[in-house]
């Protein structure tokens, strides 16, 4: 199963389906219609997060889903995936693939990656996970620590990768070369182009979101060019 998955998704396109609380888009069926639009458009993949959305696009489309829940937790830097009550919950709705914050950086309860993704793969061994990582340290450690996916997702979100141009296509060719493992490129994809570009450098995936399925931030990159 794990292999037909990843080659559903193989040199194409997932779009990222996702609104948070405070978003005009947030809540009921949207992010599911979204995912329709998606798979019509010739997505080969969505991305989702809460079972709420998870559940309701597993219905909607026949595509693989990688999923995530983001919750903040007091005091905890994490906020992807950060606790074994989410990968349980996304293992519970069906998750194709679940994906996680692998990034340098505690986990809640002051729990390190290799702890958490330990008792992970131990509870979920035939499952498929993703790592969202934001530089290359991190990318290799995931890798060696077992996951099945490594992603470019965090890169720019972390205090030491922070002002990185993205995409960032240099940390694309350095996990394809160098790590063995499959890489989706994921993070700050804007244009057509710039997707052409990731992947071409031999990533598995390209995962594409704000540019698709977030019309406020689109409407603020032109309000914001009509300013400059």
């Amino acid at each position: 199963m794990n292999s037909s998955v990843l080659d559903k998704i193989k040199g194409g396109l997932i779009v990222s389906c996702q609104a948070l609380p405070h978003e005009p888009l947030y809540g009921g069926d949207t992010m599911a219609k979204m995912a329709v639009a998606a798979m019509r458009g010739g997505a080969v993949g969505i991305r989702a997060n809460t079972v709420h959305d998870i559940e309701l696009i597993k219905k909607a489309v026949d595509l693989p889903v990688i999923g995530i829940i983001k919750k903040d937790y007091e005091g905890c830097d994490v906020y992807i995936t950060p606790t074994m009550d989410e990968v349980d919950a996304l293992a519970a709705c069906g998750a194709d693939i679940i994906a996680l914050d692998a990034t340098d950086r505690l986990h809640p309860g002051g729990i390190t990656l290799e702890e958490f993704f330990g008792k992970v793969r131990k509870k979920y061994p035939d499952r498929l996970f993703m790592a969202d990582t934001s530089c290359f340290e991190e990318g290799k450690r995931a890798a060696e620590m077992g996951f099945d996916l490594i992603g470019t997702t965090m890169a720019g979100y972390t205090p030491y990768t922070k002002g990185t141009p993205l995409p960032d296509i240099t940390l694309m060719k350095r996990y394809v070369n160098e790590l063995g493992k499959p890489v989706i490129a994921e993070g700050g994809i804007w244009t057509p182009e710039q997707l052409r570009q990731a992947l071409d450098t031999g990533v598995l995936a390209a995962v594409v979101g704000t540019a698709i399925t977030r019309p406020m931030e689109i409407t603020q990159r032109f309000v914001r060019a009509i300013g400059e």
